[in-house]
């Protein structure tokens, strides 16, 4: 790329902070982009208030939701990138900051993902990012053998666990072969089940309570998240005890990732970016924060008890 090209393009380290400053004149464009409607997008607008930038006042908040198809992805990217807005937040799968990256080397990207962003390309490393992208990542993938425990800790008679996935989830033959390992030392029996459309969800909880499933584990998943709410209903129709990634209303449990706090950083490594820093500058941010939310109404209506034990490790209880 020619030198000329390079500045135009805002890549430049002379040109961000001009652009920066040049764009909150004109009332800067967020576009967000978030594989489902999962996400709560408050923790992300107070994160973007305390640097100092409110929608609607001095920064406009445009959001693309792909509901769970993958292959929407860079219909979306291109029209942000079209409508050349200042940041792009990239949030779910990592296929999505992916398709951002692959878009466009000028805008800035902070994306929040389940994976490891080096090994997916997204990154030169963690310290260092490098181009125009960085962000949080919440590499729940790793805690799936800990819902495995806490799930039988709820069920200790259980035998035959399913696990709901995506197949189109590059992390889903990871999680499946790890869970299948643990499940076999384990003396259990570990029935995969996918899902990749809303209306496999009904047929796949049939197919469980006819296999008489003891209890189902959700994969981490953008898609699966975006289908909480009717996988809550569902579990609650056919009385079958569901642990997800993340906390879901009428959730029986969740054990998972906070979502607030990362979103949280996203917000504020945006607003940072607004005043003219460089995503290459940002390191990228990995939370460690774990929590287990318990819900003892949907607990009763199952007919379960949670251990006294889980109760006291339990960050929320809902009563």
């Amino acid at each position: 790329m020619k030198r000329r090209d390079f500045i135009a393009g805002l890549g430049g380290a002379a040109a961000w902070p001009l652009v920066a400053r040049a764009q909150q004149a004109l009332r800067p464009v967020v576009g967000i982009l978030q594989s489902s409607g999962l996400y709560s997008w408050a923790p992300f607008l107070e994160g973007l208030k305390e640097e100092g930038f409110v929608d609607g006042q001095n920064v406009l908040i445009e959001i693309r939701s792909a509901e769970g198809q993958y292959d929407s992805f860079p219909a979306l990217v291109a029209d942000l990138v079209r409508r050349n807005v200042s940041v792009i937040v990239a949030a779910g799968a990592v296929s999505l900051p992916l398709a951002a990256k692959a878009a466009t080397t000028t805008i800035p990207i902070v994306f929040m993902i389940g994976s490891d962003p080096v090994q997916w390309g997204l990154v030169s490393s963690f310290n260092r990012p490098g181009g125009n992208i960085t962000g949080m990542t919440i590499i729940d993938t790793t805690l799936a053998p800990k819902r495995l425990e806490l799930i039988r800790e709820v069920v200790p008679s259980a035998t035959l666990m399913a696990l709901l996935v995506n197949p189109n989830n590059p992390n889903a033959q990871p999680q499946i072969e790890e869970l299948e390992a643990l499940a076999r030392a384990s003396g259990l029996t570990l029935r995969v089940v996918n899902v990749q459309t809303e209306s496999d969800l009904a047929p796949a909880f049939e197919n469980l309570v006819r296999d008489r499933a003891d209890a189902v584990m959700i994969a981490s998943d953008a898609f699966l998240g975006g289908m909480s709410g009717q996988i809550a209903a569902l579990a609650e129709r056919f009385k079958v005890p569901v642990i997800f990634p993340f906390p879901v209303p009428g959730g029986l449990m969740a054990y998972g990732i906070s979502l607030k706090e990362m979103s949280h950083q996203m917000g504020k490594y945006t607003g940072r970016i607004l005043k003219g820093e460089r995503p290459s500058d940002l390191p990228v941010m990995q939370s460690t924060k774990v929590e287990l939310t318990i819900n003892l109404k949907t607990a009763k209506a199952l007919g379960l008890t949670f251990p006294p034990t889980l109760l006291a490790r339990a960050d929320e209880v809902i009563e």
